[in-house]
């Protein structure tokens, strides 16, 4: 395995970010600028629609590493951001328009079609860690969390479910289906958002989700509000979770 090749980078209040490729999977890490010293890598999912630099990624991430000092790193999940849309995609997408349009359940087809994508992410975020894990600034020896909500807890669940170097997770607002059985094999530590008044996954379904997880230290933030409605304090919440478990200042920014 060879370190990720990197096509880009600015930095900005003390935060490196750079563009690279695995393969041909486009990614972005971001770290200290003039870190020396090995810091703990957080990786993270991107939601449905979304792409690896959207305002909830990059905010997440300068909150893990202003605040902790760590390096996180994103990729564009299959048919989003700069990767191309499959026929499969196209169809699915139209599928959750017209299900959307017509005032049926979204979660029959968004439970489908993120088992699809997460079959092909899974190991893309396995080669992408054996990359990043090549750069000095990382190694192979220093701890991985994973941070991923909706489409990126369907990526998670499975991904944290057989990967051994990611000891901690935070994760939420998905449909038991397809995952709940892997989650049954986690036992890491797991922080997990529910939104209480979600118009799309039932509070039955969020609390069998949750209740799967085989972790001894599980954690369930419960928020009033829709699907969409996730307080942002439950970022600063995850920053803390990771700094708990990985060292680092923990600091909430603002």
């Amino acid at each position: 395995m060879h370190p990720p090749q990197f096509t880009a980078e600015s930095s900005s209040n003390s935060v490196l970010e750079r563009d690279f490729t695995v393969g041909d999977v486009p990614g972005v890490l971001w770290s200290p600028t003039g870190a020396a010293e090995r810091a703990p890598l957080i990786l993270m999912a991107h939601g449905g629609g979304h792409h690896k630099k959207h305002p909830a990624m990059s905010g997440r991430a300068r909150r893990l590493v202003s605040g902790c000092g760590f390096h996180v790193a994103v990729l564009d999940a299959p048919g989003h951001g700069d990767r191309p849309r499959t026929a499969h995609d196209e169809a699915e997408i139209a599928e959750l328009f017209r299900a959307r349009a017509a005032g049926e359940r979204e979660g029959p087809v968004v439970v489908r079609y993120n088992e699809h994508l997460a079959r092909i992410a899974v190991p893309e975020y396995r080669a992408a860690l054996d990359a990043l894990q090549e750069l000095p600034e990382i190694g192979t020896d220093g701890p991985v969390g994973f941070w991923g909500i909706n489409m990126g807890t369907a990526i998670g669940v499975p991904l944290v479910a057989i990967e051994p170097r990611i000891t901690a997770a935070v994760l939420g607002q998905h449909w038991p289906d397809v995952l709940a059985e892997k989650a049954k094999r986690i036992t890491v530590p797991i922080e997990f958002d529910l939104q209480w008044d979600d118009e799309h996954i039932t509070r039955e379904e969020g609390l069998a989700l949750f209740d799967a997880f085989a972790s001894k230290e599980k954690s369930l933030h419960v928020n009033s509000g829709r699907h969409k409605e996730l307080p942002r304090f439950e970022a600063d919440s995850a920053v803390r979770f990771f700094a708990r478990h990985f060292g680092g200042a923990g600091t909430v920014l603002t």
